[in-house]
């Protein structure tokens, strides 16, 4: 059966984790679902996996000096490093975990999108958030707007699903009031010409 890729940005962290939460409860593997979230999106890393599980040591769940760290290796060591505690047994959140993703800078995440852009050490090389957005089905343009709406601030949920249970999953997504992102788009204004993976991710940016 022809399977689809969902994917769907939330302004509130709180809200993508209820659907997270009920997506698990309609019975959707959480396998088949992934979570992408701005760092400093979520109450400073509430939840999150331990520092030590994470980068080894310090106060933060990312080595103060990596938070605008967004080279390939860098992005490609935070993902080897975060790869372990991707995705836990207990559910999708119970595995999250802090990474730096290129361009877009300190995230928390878990699941198979981000496994897929953290797998094998590729970081940027593979095509960073976009590629792995793009490869897994969903539009350029689409997945352009999602990758700078992470930088922002923003979260990201995204589910494979088998086309006939796409409309099920679809009315899920749509109860935590997900980004119209033709909109995000147009509101970003004319002189954005897409997101940028080479650049830093500046903290003080939000959607």
């Amino acid at each position: 059966m022809a399977q689809r890729t969902l994917a769907r940005m939330y302004d509130s962290y709180d809200d993508a984790t209820a659907v997270v939460n009920a997506l698990e409860t309609s019975g959707i593997p959480h396998s088949e679902i992934s979570l992408v979230a701005n760092a400093d999106a979520h109450g400073r890393y509430a939840g999150t996996t331990s520092t030590s599980a994470v980068t080894g040591g310090g106060d933060h769940p990312l080595d103060p000096a990596d938070r605008d760290d967004t080279h390939t290796g860098a992005g490609a060591k935070r993902g080897a490093v975060v790869g372990g505690v991707l995705g836990g047994g207990a559910g999708l959140l119970a595995g999250i975990g802090a990474l730096a993703i290129p361009g877009v800078g300190p995230v928390v995440a878990a699941g198979w999108l981000i496994a897929t852009l953290a797998g094998a050490g590729v970081g940027a090389a593979s095509g960073g958030l976009v590629g792995s957005l793009t490869g897994a089905g969903v539009s350029r343009e689409e997945a352009h707007v999602y990758s700078e709406g992470v930088k922002r601030g923003g979260s990201l949920v995204t589910v494979r699903v088998d086309e006939a249970d796409a409309p099920r999953v679809e009315s899920i997504l749509a109860q935590r009031r997900p980004v119209d992102w033709q909109g995000r788009r147009a509101s970003y204004g004319a002189e954005w010409k897409g997101f940028d993976e080479t650049t830093g991710a500046d903290p003080m940016r939000r959607l």
